[in-house]
């Protein structure tokens, strides 16, 4: 019994490095790369893997030696599908496309390129197996000679706005974009009517935030400066009186725009803010020119 037992025991003991042995890790051809860009009040995120030319031909036609042939569909990167995820409801060129996590491929050609936007997320090398069905969103987009060759696969953001971004493909000398736009209005115009407008009590930050996006975009300026006013009450910060200068100027009230530069100004100078000091002395001279005293 006791001899079982080492011989049981000797097995064991003999197996356990074997069971924790762990595979040799090497560095991938084609690396995974994931990055995250938030557009308005939306997060999108690219997930795909990043092929590099090693000296071939990578775009041409059939007849060609190139590894992605013009008018076949392609997973727009290497080993799995490369996706897209939008945190919220999206418009794509032009076309509505409702939160979620997206396969991207593209049918690449000379003159234009097909996009499509697919709810199949797994389908990797298998790009003749597609289904019609499944895709969310196809668009044409007329590819670009890059400025210098892009040796591994990138995809960005590029064009930033408070409510729009490109996707950016780049590979050897050719690129594409196509154009996201996130649905901010509706959500920031239903914070304000929360927080502000129908508020008995906000807060100055809030106040100053509304108006600081009727300013941006060109609402209602006496009702911006209204707002703005008022969070400057009790506790005026060298910004929000910047911005209420700002308002003022666009407003082409030059005395008001210069008395709250200058009231700006000198907070600026005891925060020890010279950007702020600059800015202000920039408005101060322009509403000088158009003679305010």
């Amino acid at each position: 019994m006791k001899a079982l037992l080492s011989i049981s025991a000797g097995l064991v003991v003999l197996a356990a490095p074997m069971a924790t042995q762990a595979q040799i890790a090497t560095p991938a051809a084609s690396p995974k790369s994931t990055i995250t860009q938030r557009v308005g009040l939306t997060d999108i995120t690219l997930t795909y893997s990043r092929p590099s030319v090693k000296g071939r031909m990578v775009f041409g036609d059939s007849t060609s030696k190139a590894i992605v042939p013009y008018a076949k569909r392609w997973r727009t990167g290497a080993n799995q599908t490369t996706t897209v995820k939008f945190s919220d409801d999206v418009t794509v060129e032009g076309k509505k496309v409702p939160a979620g996590e997206y396969g991207l491929y593209t049918v690449p050609g000379k003159a234009s390129w097909k996009m499509v936007l697919s709810k199949n997320t797994k389908q990797g090398a298998n790009v003749d197996g597609f289904k019609a069905e499944d895709d969310v969103a196809t668009f044409m987009v007329k590819p670009y000679k890059t400025a210098a060759t892009v040796e591994t696969f990138t995809m960005n953001f590029t064009d930033l706005t408070p409510a729009t971004a490109n996707v950016d493909l780049q590979w050897e000398t050719t690129g594409v974009k196509f154009k996201v736009a996130a649905d901010v209005e509706p959500k920031v115009m239903a914070q304000i009517a929360e927080k502000v407008t129908q508020n008995a009590s906000p807060t100055p930050n809030d106040l100053a935030a509304a108006a600081v996006y009727y300013y941006d975009n060109d609402k209602d300026l006496k009702q911006a400066l209204a707002w703005m006013q008022k969070a400057n009450e009790k506790e005026p910060k060298f910004w929000n009186v910047h911005t209420e200068a700002k308002i003022r100027m666009k407003m082409k009230d030059y005395k008001g725009a210069l008395t709250a530069a200058e009231q700006s100004r000198t907070l600026a100078q005891t925060a020890k803010n010279m950007d702020y000091v600059k800015m202000n002395d920039d408005i101060i001279a322009t509403a000088k020119k158009n003679g305010a005293k």
